[in-house]
């Protein structure tokens, strides 16, 4: 897909027309287009890696970093980017360069701070980014298993605001799930009835055949425990999502909350 500039226009339109066409038709809508050659991803890494080398920290340096986030350049991938550019582009250029950095993945370090912060809040460990079931997921969330002979329990962790789909647990006999939380501030809620706040020491028993989705409060980190009741032929049946307005009259008043 063809990247719709307008920059060159906005800033040089009338003063220097051929440039700013040059500018947003082909540097953007044509080099910066060929994702066949080299990723967006790519092409802000050598596109950084290059001006840094020049040692051009102006906004249009600035601009390149919010592009290169934008396309999934982490903040530890840019910390290693410029760490290892250092040594060939120059070490006082490597330092204003970090500077700005830091700026533009500021949100991005204060959230790994509140991860780890929660995380020494538990005993259990937060465990790895939940991939295999991210699709069923509103937001980032990770998985530890705690168990996984005799009974499953696994230790689910989320960031805030990510909840799970509505679902229900399946199970020709016996099956269900207790939920036990271990950090941070939840809720719990069942298809047709007011939601469940859930803190330190909350337990929730959820019979198989309930719809129901749980997940963090949006203004704090979650964990609980899942520990899966045995049954026969048991079973996970994952539906729709919990949009964002049910969400927010879910937790937006704990008053109404009900245990």
């Amino acid at each position: 897909m063809a990247i719709k500039q307008t920059a060159g226009r906005d800033s040089l339109g009338t003063f220097a027309p051929k440039f700013a066409e040059l500018n947003d038709d082909v540097l953007f809508g044509e080099v910066w287009s060929r994702e066949q050659q080299l990723s967006l991803r790519d092409r802000s890494l050598v596109t950084v890696t290059a001006l840094l080398a020049q040692g051009l920290t102006d906004s249009s340096f600035r601009y390149h970093l919010e592009c290169a986030k934008k396309n999934g350049i982490t903040r530890d991938e840019i910390a290693e980017i410029l760490t290892h550019a250092a040594f060939y582009a120059g070490w006082p250029k490597a330092w204003a360069a970090f500077r700005m950095a830091t700026e533009v993945w500021k949100e991005d370090a204060e959230a790994a701070d509140a991860k780890a912060k929660h995380a020494a809040s538990m005993i259990f460990p937060v465990g790895q980014s939940n991939d295999r079931f991210s699709k069923y997921f509103t937001g980032n969330s990770y998985l530890a298993p705690i168990s996984v002979e005799q009974v499953g329990i696994y230790n689910v962790t989320f960031e805030p605001g990510c909840r799970n789909n509505w679902h229900i647990h399946r199970a020709q006999s016996g099956g269900g799930q207790i939920l036990i939380c271990v950090s941070g501030k939840g809720f719990y809620q069942e298809w047709g009835k007011k939601s469940v706040e859930l803190l330190p020491g909350s337990v929730v028993n959820i019979p198989m055949g309930i719809k129901h989705w749980h997940g963090a409060a949006p203004d704090s980190w979650f964990s609980h425990l899942a520990i899966e009741v045995p049954g026969e032929e048991t079973s996970n049946e994952w539906l729709e999502t919990v949009n964002e307005n049910d969400y927010i009259q879910a937790t937006s008043n704990d008053k109404e909350t009900q245990r």
